[in-house]
């Protein structure tokens, strides 16, 4: 386990409505929803998410489904969570605290099960012994999946950036082992910042990405450049 992790796991446990003010900067442009669209059908489906934080994904696919049954590590973050969905007046959705290794769901249930910048924690957490943990997550993702249903994994392909990039080695490690093991095929997308002021940008990033607010100081825009990566297998 690493500084990162721990300074990101107090984050979750302790900044949960901080931390929302800054995701719901992202992608203001709109190009996560078409993405997902493009690889699996939201009519009427029910999804399982894993590590939901505090709702980015539920928000987004709550009006186009079903039923949207989420789980994460953090009460905190489900908790904020919960302000978030309510405000938007959803009610399609369950938030239940749950282990990504250990989700308390019967098997094959779900035509989607969709997990947003969250499996990637247990590269940091367990560092160089990240691959029996993950399998252990995508595993779990399979299992409460139908037959021919879908699994989405999405993680950061670099903020800053305008090009995709994994931010480290041990994190392009993971994304091969993605696709050369786990038979996923990755699709990428931009889903940059928007801020109300480069010093809104500068406080908010440095809150999470600590020295990168440095860099965007620097450039002095309230946009900050994001790529993120979506990897679909259909079960």
């Amino acid at each position: 386990m690493n500084k990162g992790f721990e300074r990101l796991d107090n984050i979750y446990k302790h900044h949960a409505d901080r931390y929302q003010q800054m995701v719901a900067r992202e992608d203001y442009e709109g190009h996560l929803l078409p993405a997902i669209k493009r690889l699996v059908d939201l009519e009427g489906i029910t999804v399982v998410e894993f590590g939901a934080g505090t709702g980015r994904l539920t928000r987004l696919l709550a009006p186009h489904v079903q039923l949207i049954r989420a789980f994460d590590l953090n009460r905190p973050m489900l908790d904020e969570a919960e302000k978030v969905l309510a405000a938007d007046g959803l009610d399609n959705y369950t938030l239940t605290p749950a282990d990504s290794r250990d989700i308390p769901l019967g098997d094959d249930l779900a035509d989607l099960a969709i997990a947003g910048w969250t499996l990637s924690m247990l590269t940091s957490e367990y560092e160089d012994g990240w691959r029996e943990p993950m399998e252990q997550a995508v595993r779990e993702m399979k299992r409460v999946t139908k037959p021919e249903g879908s699994v989405i994994i999405i993680e950061t392909l670099g903020t800053g950036k305008t090009d995709p990039e994994p931010p480290s080695e041990r994190l392009a490690d993971y994304y091969r082992w993605l696709e050369t093991e786990q038979g996923f095929t990755r699709n990428w997308i931009r889903t940059d910042y928007e801020f109300d002021s480069v010093e809104q940008a500068e406080d908010l990033i440095r809150f999470f990405f600590a020295d990168l607010a440095d860099w965007v100081k620097e450039q002095g825009s309230p946009i900050v450049p994001e790529c993120t990566g979506l990897w679909h297998r259909r079960v």
